[in-house]
C-alpha cells in the first residue's frame, strides 16, 4: 500500500497535477485498493484534517495581509524602512528586506509579501543600479522571511499537525526570523560595496519623523499581535481576528485607501486563498492517516534507533530531506506530510519540539523560492517581467545564504528558544 501511495503521488506531481489532487487522489486510491476500510473514512479524515481550533487563525491572517496590500499599509511600512537605511551601502536592497520582515510580521504569508513589497521595490531597485538578477532574487527570496517572523501560517500548520504550542512557535520564530533576515541584509551590504552601487543621501530627521508618524498605525499591527500574546490578553487564534479588524479599520478610516467595494473584493480573494490552504490540509491529513496505517512512522523510528543515528546527524538528514521536498512542493504541504513522521523521531532523539518546528518552518521558507517549483518564483515572474531562467539564476545566491542561516538555526537552539522560555518557562 505504501509503495502504491508514494508512486501515485510522485507520478501525479510529475504530471503537474495540483498538490491537493496528487495527495487526495493517491490516498483515496490506496485506501480503496489495499484496505478494507469503509470509504466513509475518507470524508472523516478530510474533515478531521481541518477541524482544529488553531487553524481558525489562518483565514484572518490571510485577510489581514490582503487588506495591508490593498489599503496602503504596506507602502507606508516600506517608506518608513527606507528613510532609516537608504543612506547605507545597499540601502534600497536593505529596505526591501526590512520591509518584508515587517510585512511578514502581520501577514504570515510569503507570496503575499512578495506581491506587496516586490511590486513597489523592483522598479526602485533597478533605478538605483541593481542588476535584474539581483533585484529579482532579492524580491523572490526576501518574502520567505514571512514564514519565520510571527505570525506564521506554516507555524500554525506545524502546531496543528503535531500538537505543539502555536504561541511558543510564534515566539521562537522571532529570534530565528531576525537572524535569517540579517544574513540577507549582510549580503545586500556586501553586494552593493562590491558593485559600487551608489548611495542615496541620508534622510533628515524631520523626514524620518514624518514617515514614522504616517506609518505609526501600520507599525502598531505587529505590536498588538505580539504584545497581546506576550501579555496573555489573547491567544494566537484570537490575535488573528484582532489583526484583521485592526487592518480593516486603518485602511478604511485612517488611511482611507480602501472603500467598501474594495473590501468585498479583498474578502473574496482571501476566501479563495483560504479555501486552497484548507483543501491542501484536508488532503494531506488523509495522506498522513494512510502513512500511519502503513506503519511508516514506526518503521522509520525503528530504522533510526537501530542505526544509532545521533541527534546532529538526524537534524542534518531532516534538513536535506525538507530542502529536496521544497524543490517540488510548497512548504505547507511538506510540513503536513513530514511533520507527523519526523516529529516522534525528533522527540525520541531529544530534539526540543518547538525548536524542531522552527527548523521545519525555516526549511519551508527556503522551499518557497527554491527552483524548480518554489511558489515565489512564479509569483515574482509577472511582477518583474523577467524570464524564469533569469529569475532562477538570480535567486541561487540567496538559496545558499538561506541554507547557511538554516544551519545556524538548526545547531543553535537557544536562538529560537530563549524568548519562549522567558515567557512560558519550560518548552
Amino acid at each position: 500500500m505504501v509503495i502504491m501511495l508514494f508512486v501515485s503521488l510522485f507520478v501525479l506531481l510529475l504530471l503537474a497535477a495540483p498538490v491537493v489532487t496528487a495527495l487526495g487522489f493517491s490516498a483515496f486510491m490506496s485506501l480503496g485498493t489495499f484496505t478494507e476500510a469503509n470509504l466513509m473514512v475518507t470524508a472523516q479524515r478530510l474533515f478531521g484534517g481541518i477541524d482544529k481550533f488553531s487553524l481558525m487563525s489562518v483565514p484572518f491572517f490571510i485577510l489581514a495581509a490582503n487588506v495591508m496590500k490593498n489599503g496602503g499599509i504596506a507602502r507606508r511600512i516600506l517608506e518608513w524602512a527606507r528613510v532609516f537605511v537608504v543612506h547605507l551601502a545597499g540601502g534600497m536592497a536593505i529596505t526591501t528586506e526590512v520591509a518584508c520582515m515587517f510585512f511578514g510580521a502581520v501577514s504570515g504569508s510569503s507570496p503575499a509579501t512578495v506581491v506587496a513589497i516586490g511590486g513597489l521595490m523592483y522598479p526602485a531597485l533597478r533605478k538605483d543600479g541593481y542588476s535584474p538578477g539581483f533585484s529579482t532574487g532579492l524580491i523572490t527570496s526576501s518574502g520567505s522571511v514571512a514564514l519565520l517572523i510571527p505570525p506564521s501560517i506554516s507555524a500554525i500548520i506545524y502546531g496543528a499537525a503535531t500538537g505543539a504550542s502555536v504561541g511558543a512557535l510564534f515566539m521562537a520564530g522571532i529570534g530565528a526570523g531576525v537572524l535569517y533576515g540579517l544574513f540577507f541584509v549582510l549580503y545586500c551590504y556586501w553586494y552593493a560595496k562590491k558593485n559600487n552601487i551608489p548611495r542615496e543621501e541620508k534622510s533628515s530627521w524631520p523626514s524620518r519623523i514624518k514617515a514614522t508618524k504616517e506609518a505609526a498605525w501600520a507599525l502598531g499591527i505587529p505590536v498588538i499581535i505580539m504584545g497581546g500574546i506576550y501579555a496573555g490578553i489573547f491567544t494566537p487564534t484570537e490575535a488573528s481576528g484582532v489583526s484583521a479588524i485592526y487592518a480593516i479599520f486603518i485602511a478604511m478610516f485612517i488611511y482611507k485607501e480602501l472603500n467598501f467595494k474594495d473590501l468585498i473584493k479583498t474578502c473574496i480573494d482571501s476566501a479563495e486563498t483560504t479555501a486552497q490552504v484548507m483543501m491542501l490540509l484536508a488532503a494531506a491529513s488523509l495522506f498522513g492517516y494512510l502513512l500511519t496505517v502503513g506503519q511508516v512512522p514506526q518503521t522509520l523510528a525503528t530504522a533510526l534507533v537501530n542505526s544509532d543515528v545521533s541527534r546532529l546527524t538526524f537534524l542534518m538528514m531532516v534538513n536535506v530531506m525538507l530542502i529536496v521536498a521544497g524543490m517540488f512542493i510548497d512548504g505547507s504541504s511538506a510540513i503536513v506530510i513530514l511533520a507527523p513522521l519526523l516529529y516522534p523521531l525528533a522527540v525520541k532523539l531529544g530534539v526540543n519540539p518547538i525548536h524542531f518546528g522552527v527548523i521545519m518552518v525555516a526549511n519551508a521558507a527556503i522551499g518557497m523560492f527554491t527552483p524548480p517549483f518554489g511558489l515565489n518564483l512564479f509569483v515574482a515572474q509577472p511582477i518583474t517581467g523577467n524570464k524564469m531562467s533569469s529569475i532562477i539564476s538570480g535567486v541561487m545566491p540567496f538559496v545558499f545564504i538561506s541554507i547557511v542561516a538554516l544551519l545556524v538555526i538548526t545547531y543553535w537552539p537557544e536562538l529560537s528558544l530563549f524568548i519562549p522560555r522567558m515567557i512560558y518557562g519550560t518548552v
